[in-house]
């Protein structure tokens, strides 16, 4: 593996994706999302743009899990109904590309790259997001998405909390 001209040694790459991962907030959940992406292409320009935005679809589907999670939490707190849970679920797995969308620039940790055989460029980058900032992306882009639908739920979630 490389790292491109004017770049941290990856060393220093690793080291920086190490600490990051090891940051946590006041309630000791980390303090940043890691997304990681390898593409193949022709050039460096396309495989470094496919792996980029694959890492961000990675913040998208790790931060679904998490609000899904809260969700349940909610229901198990007796503050929502399972139906209008399975409501906010179906609604949040529908949201990656919304998510996706939502997420703006992205802390770039990790970027390598290696020559294959064929002559194709293979490119490793890994991103990082606030956690917090993510999340309140994500839960803007989804209340959003169920006040286009007409659905109430988004008031009541901001009720609950969940904002």
């Amino acid at each position: 593996w490389q790292t491109v001209p004017g770049a941290l040694p990856l060393e220093k790459q690793l080291d920086k994706s190490y600490l990051m991962q090891m940051e946590f907030d006041d309630d000791m959940f980390p303090k940043y999302i890691m997304g990681e992406a390898m593409s193949i292409a022709g050039n460096y320009d396309a495989a470094k743009m496919q792996a980029t935005e694959i890492a961000k679809q990675d913040l998208a589907a790790k931060t679904q899990s998490e609000l899904t999670s809260e969700i349940k939490s909610t229901v198990a707190n007796n503050q929502l109904s399972p139906d209008e849970a399975a409501s906010v679920v179906e609604v949040i797995n529908a949201s990656r590309s919304l998510i996706t969308q939502s997420i703006g620039r992205v802390i770039t940790i990790t970027e390598v790259y290696r020559y294959k055989e064929n002559k194709n460029v293979e490119v490793l980058i890994r991103v990082a997001y606030d956690s917090e900032n993510i999340k309140k992306a994500a839960k803007q882009a989804i209340r959003n998405d169920l006040r286009k639908r007409g659905n109430e739920m988004h008031k009541k979630l901001e009720e609950y909390g969940w904002n």
